[in-house]
């Protein structure tokens, strides 16, 4: 039996004698006719100690390595779990993985920090499903498990072989004497990741919004390097993106436009929403299809122990959230509503206004299940939403989304897990208009996309853990239509032609520990674009820009055809220089490509917008960011402080030229220009993690710049020069601060500040062919006035009885508490022969905002 195990020598060995063996680390025992247990029982220190945390039950599983047995939950930190049969493996190094899971919902628990101290620390993070695998030493280890908002935890562990131990947490009743928040210590600095910001629903609800509402995308533009265009706008920029330049998915479901109401509140509700992470830089290789960012949005499970929910009544809307188990501990659900009744505000607007109608809603409904032997987990997750608008005309506006996703995990082993994901997304708009019969229309513009992927995972050793997986998204788009409604309608219709593409990519990544101070996160991503038929395609003459004139064939293409194809490398670098134990130096490089755009004359995401297909005319948007950052905690990692550099170049960003028509446009790539542009900035940030007072101040000085770049044109702008793009916005300060008076009252503020945003001013007028024309100057050349704001809420909670049916709580507040009128935009009219200049506020005064909150 050579290379056999000794445990499996002695068992062969001693077969059919009196004798037994036990094997405690390097020490073999022979004993006749007597076994030594070298384990206490499971049960000894049940019977003198109980832990009110955990059932002290155990689930029968798989374990991974020796076949169908109980699975150890953890109960006591003072009991010595034995993981694997002694002797059963000679690894040195064994693999250690389990789920960390809530212990009064039964959801997992998510970035819960795992690590050892000794021989040397060696730690890693739970994933989006509470899964965690280490690979440790064979021995005896104290494996420490921290997380934020929950009890802090260690277990005894003997790992003789490869094993699984489940771990439950406490919720933690922070005191108001002392607060020690321990969970993730250093997570900041020991991590590779760079330009990375997570939060959780908690944190999101204490930052106060306009009307009351927890909002998202509104607490994203209190991060450094995360920008808007201005209030009431929807999207976001992110390190000098445009706002199509942003993958934003909730559970893996694509969502294209992420907001309500003309963008005063963003699409997610808050009651169904578990954590948020944005990625600005160090984007994974799994993640791809964007240039800027990657903002992924992790819905709840919801309790698989007990039937929960939660409903709310603001000033504009209304919600209702329910939650509980299908099966007790395997199955759960969680369902949540919103709608508005906002027509009572619009009716205290101007006259102009006092016809307008505004209202939406959006539902959700994800469901989960685990099977008995805990090898594979299931995910559904189903969104919908539709706004319907109309502001004093006959003009009325739609627009929605639908998704559904569809994920399963399996896991294969202790060091191996997998996880497929398919689902379909899709987003629509529509505008009507009837009150004329000869003059009523309707136009359209959907896009859906169907997408599968496998994304896999692999514990190699202590040093190397290996990502990998492949992925492919099916997109479909109708471009817009514009037809008549009733017969008596003159409108003639315009449909245009549909087109499709295929997007797949492969990719790999490795985070590597060289050392204990040095780390290196690497990967590649090869990704590929197939423009697909039937589609007529527009044939230009070479070099020379395009137009009717230089039109040289259009070449009609079957269904199924490839088209023509793009593709090439992304590029996925990160490093980790530790410079002592709570302070380090990281550095990244990422490329990416975008093979879909959008086109909009806003500045912002707008229910009228097109998005496009790269195809033979329009090229992919390719884009590369180097980034430097250090990072320093104070006082036992409570503070953390760091300060990031970036810089970024993008290549075939389309704008368009003056004049262009975008909307129902059948020769869209005669109106459109390719440009360069660079980005460049720096990010401060302090964060205070403890205490009754606590939050975060970020600075960002940051510059967002374009250039016409286009062989195929012969307009420019400011004469071929470098010139601010509508989001360019170089200064950006914003403070938010909690203190909590008590268990039951803590207040919130909200200050920010931003320089305004550019903007082209008429600056004279000149005769021309008899008519007096306007001049304007040079593109951007100008900015609106800067942008200040204040916001305070106060939050006060029903008492902590825990044998209470409900537990209620209110939020009052104040939006704008100096009553700023802030200028969204500047606009000119001429009146008796002068051009005036306006400017338009969106909230020009304080508004105050109240909450009603029931948990039950």
């Amino acid at each position: 039996m050579k290379d056999a195990p000794l445990s499996q020598v002695l068992q062969k060995g001693l077969a059919g004698t009196s004798l037994h063996y036990a094997i405690d680390g390097n020490r073999v025992y022979i004993t006749k006719e007597r076994t030594i247990r070298l384990a206490l029982p499971d049960e000894y220190f049940a019977r003198k100690t109980a832990d009110p945390a955990t059932p002290k039950k155990t689930d029968e599983v798989i374990d991974y390595q020796q076949g169908a047995k109980p699975v150890q939950e953890a109960t006591l930190e003072n009991k010595l779990y034995a993981i694997g049969t002694p002797g059963a493996s000679s690894d040195p190094t064994v693999n250690l993985a389990g789920y960390i899971r809530n212990t009064q919902t039964g959801e997992p628990v998510i970035g819960v920090s795992v690590y050892v101290d000794k021989p040397k620390r060696i730690g890693v993070a739970t994933d989006q499903y509470g899964y965690y695998s280490i690979n440790l030493p064979r021995g005896r280890h104290i494996l420490h498990i921290q997380s934020i908002g929950m009890r802090d935890t260690r277990r005894q562990i003997q790992l003789n072989d490869h094993g699984k131990l489940n771990i439950e947490l406490q919720e933690q009743i922070i005191s108001l004497k002392h607060v020690t928040i321990t969970g993730e210590k250093a997570g900041n600095v020991r991590g590779t990741q760079m330009g990375v910001e997570k939060l959780s629903i908690k944190t999101i609800k204490q930052v106060p919004t306009v009307f009351g509402e927890a909002d998202i995308l509104r607490v994203m533009l209190t991060l450094p390097g995360v920008k808007s265009v201005g209030e009431a706008s929807t999207g976001f920029n992110v390190r000098g993106g445009a706002a199509d330049q942003n993958l934003i998915l909730f559970n893996d479901a694509t969502i294209y436009n992420p907001s309500h109401f003309f963008g005063m509140f963003s699409a997610f509700n808050p009651e169904v929403v578990k954590s948020v992470e944005l990625y600005k830089s160090s984007v994974p290789a799994k993640y791809g299809g964007r240039l800027s960012s990657v903002l992924d949005v992790a819905g709840r499970e919801g309790n698989k122990k007990k039937f929960a929910g939660v409903g709310g009544i603001g000033l504009l809307t209304s919600r209702i959230n329910l939650e509980g188990p299908l099966i007790t501990d395997r199955s759960s659900f969680v369902f949540g509503a919103r709608t508005t009744y906002a027509n009572w505000m619009l009716n205290l607007l101007p006259q102009e206004y006092e016809d307008s109608k505004v209202n939406f809603y959006d539902v959700n409904l994800l469901l989960s299940h685990e099977d008995k032997k805990k090898k594979n987990t299931f995910f559904l997750t189903t969104y919908l939403s539709r706004d319907r608008f109309n502001l004093n005309s006959d003009t009325t506006y739609g627009y929605g989304n639908k998704n559904i996703s569809f994920k399963w995990k399996h896991i294969f082993n202790s060091k191996f897990s997998g996880t497929l994901t398919t689902g379909y997304d899709f987003y629509d708009y529509n505008i009507n208009s009837d009150a004329l019969k000869l003059e009523a229309y309707k136009m359209k513009f959907d896009i859906g996309q169907g997408n599968l992927k496998f994304d896999f995972n692999y514990y190699l050793n202590a040093q190397h853990t290996l990502d990998f997986g492949v992925s492919s998204i099916l997109y479909k788009l109708h471009p817009g239509s514009f037809e008549p409604v009733g017969k008596e309608s003159l409108v003639v219709p315009d449909i245009m032609a549909p087109e499709q593409g295929l997007e797949s990519a492969a990719y790999l990544s490795d985070r590597w520990t060289i050392t204990d101070g040095i780390s290196l996160d690497a990967g590649i991503r090869w990704s590929m674009f197939n423009y697909i038929g039937p589609r007529t395609i527009n044939y230009y003459a070479p070099g020379l820009s395009r137009s009717d004139a230089t039109l040289v064939e259009s070449k009609a293409y079957n269904r199924g055809d490839f088209i023509n194809n793009y593709n090439g490398p992304e590029f996925r670098v990160g490093g980790r220089f530790a410079t002592g134990p709570a302070s380090s130096i990281k550095a990244s490089y990422n490329t990416s490509r975008q093979y879909i755009h959008m086109l909009s004359n806003t500045t912002a995401i707008a229910p009228t917008d097109v998005w496009k297909l790269s195809d033979p005319n329009i090229k992919p948007q390719r884009g590369e960011q180097a980034s430097l950052g250090f990072y320093k905690n104070f006082r036992s990692n409570t503070i953390e402080t760091s300060v990031e550099v970036y810089y970024k170049k993008l290549h075939d960003y389309l704008d368009y030229k003056s004049g262009a028509s975008l909307v129902l446009n059948h020769k869209l790539e005669q109106d459109v220009i390719n440009t360069k542009g660079k980005a460049y900035g720096v990010e401060l940030m302090v964060k205070k993690l403890t205490g009754k007072l606590n939050g975060w101040i970020s600075y960002t000085y940051s510059r967002t710049l374009l250039k016409v770049d286009d062989p195929t044109t012969t307009e420019t702008v400011n004469q071929g020069n470098f010139y601010p793009s509508n989001y360019d916005k170089p200064h950006d300060v914003t403070m938010v601060g909690n203190y909590r008076f008590s268990h039951r009252v803590s207040a919130s503020m909200n200050t920010t500040y931003s320089t305004g945003r550019p903007i082209t001013l008429p600056i004279g007028k000149f005769e021309y062919a008899g008519a007096v024309r306007t001049l304007y100057s040079d593109r951007n050349a100008y900015r609106i006035p800067d942008y200040f704001r204040m916001d305070l809420s106060l939050n006060i909670e029903g008492n902590h009885k825990v044998h209470q049916k409900t537990h209620n709580s209110w939020t009052f507040g104040v939006y704008n508490l100096t009553a700023r009128r802030n200028a969204y935009s500047v606009y000119f009219v001429s009146e008796n022969g002068y051009v005036k200049g306006y400017k338009l506020s969106i909230f020009g005064a304080a508004i105050p905002f109240v909450n009603f909150n029931i948990r039950f």
